[in-house]
């Protein structure tokens, strides 16, 4: 424990003589212990938690902590509080434990569950609970049974998550009442749906079936646990894979470091407030995060060259739709996200690339993130401008919905924005360094009218930038700088 903070240590060893100190009744002589009990359920406890310590080659990994769960509180249900504790300290003791410090970590965690056992087995011995579950021939009183059973789980998360906000507090200097607001909603559902397994456990374990007939309850929650936590192994692998690409682009072409992060964010924005349900926003984030992948496909000196592109150059840039499908061609979990990586430069007119589509045959995913991209072109400071005010793109984007953008989406954004706002976090710079601003030397004249050539293109979009511009001085420091035609490198 020489690597915990001094306060944590504190909290660790107050914890563990608390723990002590709720098991002491059960080493009184004649104490009313079901010792074969508590010593089944300690060896199941046990078993799971060595379980999740490994898996076999080419198996799903670890268990997740579920699956130690039902049993914990069938202990609290079946056991009195002493004893309970002791239960949770067995199987505890030798589960997983991550990152260092080990031992640390290991005692409290085994400190922490048996004094949140032991006060779900006092709130439920409090509410009469044991009555309710049969037992010598009687039957289990339902649906009372249920009343005393939440209670002591919401007991279990309650202490569970203020232990929790307790150590923060005191290795990470966080409020309590913060960790303890962020944890207890997402640990009280899984632990109500833990107890209703755990109470089916005690049922049948006081039946006349005996405890074997208990496993037929927990033998499916332990392999329901250990699908759960494939998956999220699969998530967190599929996070992974997104952050190492876009991180590549972020390497090759460090002048919108950012962008595809914010781009991600407005795409969920305009999802939700579309009513798109969970998987579509995760995939259009997925979208957006990605959709300047195709980049890795373009030559270096294209995208860092100082000054206007040539016809040619912009024909090279205008491949990286295709670039990025070619790349996420045969990544399966990105389904829709692919659509949009290839067709976000399409505009609804039909002026746009790669396939010059039009209106409604262009992708749904891909017209929103059209209008997130150019969104933060316009709200991000670039080395040769400072940002929009976020009211002045989106009077931008309005003024070029129905030729470049879908009114749909463009409607979608600003209502978002007005609900959620777009923090200073999200309009940083997006360059690596601070880099000098870019006047123009041109002669301001009068703006040009619109006329029959139809609306200018929003500033910051890539389908709006001006292919006349000068060549660019480079900024004090020797990194390149651009004019407005970089944006044509979005």
């Amino acid at each position: 424990m020489s690597g915990t903070p001094a306060a944590a240590r504190v909290c660790v060893l107050a914890a563990l003589l608390g723990a002590v100190w709720c098991t002491l009744p059960a080493y009184v002589p004649d104490a009313p212990v079901p010792w074969g009990t508590a010593a089944l359920l300690a060896a199941l406890g046990l078993g799971c938690e060595a379980a999740g310590r490994r898996s076999p080659p080419g198996g799903p990994g670890p268990v997740a902590a579920g699956a130690f769960l039902p049993i914990l509180l069938a202990a609290a249900f079946l056991l009195p509080p002493p004893a309970a504790a002791l239960v949770a300290v067995s199987g505890s003791l030798a589960g997983r434990v991550e990152q260092p410090p080990y031992a640390a970590r290991r005692i409290w965690r085994a400190a922490q569950l048996a004094l949140t056992c032991a006060a779900a087995s006092w709130t439920y011995a409090a509410l009469d609970g044991p009555a309710t579950l049969g037992g010598g021939g009687a039957a289990p009183d339902f649906p009372r049974a249920l009343l005393p059973a939440c209670a002591a789980a919401v007991a279990f998360s309650l202490v569970l998550t203020a232990l929790d906000g307790l150590v923060l507090a005191a290795a990470e200097r966080r409020p309590v009442h913060r960790s303890v607001y962020e944890l207890l909603p997402l640990a009280l559902g899984p632990h109500l749906v833990h107890a209703l397994a755990g109470l089916m456990t005690a049922v049948l374990w006081r039946s006349v079936y005996g405890p074997l007939s208990a496993l037929l309850v927990l033998l499916p929650m332990y392999l329901s646990c250990r699908v759960f936590a494939q998956y999220h192994r699969e998530q967190a692998a599929h996070r992974a894979t997104i952050r190492a690409l876009v991180h590549a682009v972020d390497i090759k072409d460090t002048y919108t470091r950012g962008h595809s992060e914010r781009v991600g964010r407005a795409s969920v924005l305009i999802a939700r407030e579309l009513g798109m349900d969970d998987r579509r926003v995760e995939g259009l984030r997925f979208a957006g995060i990605l959709h300047d992948i195709g980049k890795l496909g373009v030559p270096t000196r294209v995208l860092r060259k100082d000054g206007p592109l040539t016809p040619e150059e912009r024909r090279i840039m205008e491949l990286h739709p295709e670039y990025g499908h070619e790349i996420v061609r045969g990544i399966g979990f990105l389904d829709e996200a692919r659509d949009a990586i290839l067709h976000h430069h399409e505009r609804l007119d039909g002026s746009g690339y790669p396939y010059g589509l039009s209106g409604s045959r262009i992708p749904e995913f891909a017209r929103v993130v059209a209008v997130a991209d150019a969104f933060d072109a316009m709200t991000s400071t670039r080395s040769y401008r400072r940002a929009r005010p976020v009211p002045a793109a989106l009077d931008e984007l309005k003024r070029c919905a129905g030729s470049q953008f879908d009114p749909r989406m463009v409607g979608a954004l600003d209502r978002a924005l007005r609900r959620h706002g777009w923090s200073e976090a999200d309009t940083a710079v997006t360059a690596d360094e601070p880099r000098e601003p870019y006047v123009s030397r041109e002669p301001q004249g009068p703006r040009e009218p619109q006329g029959s050539h139809g609306p200018r293109e929003p500033y910051g979009a890539e389908t709006g930038a001006r292919r006349d511009a000068r060549p660019v001085p480079r900024a004090r420091s020797g990194a390149p700088l651009s004019g407005p035609s970089r944006d044509r490198r979005r």
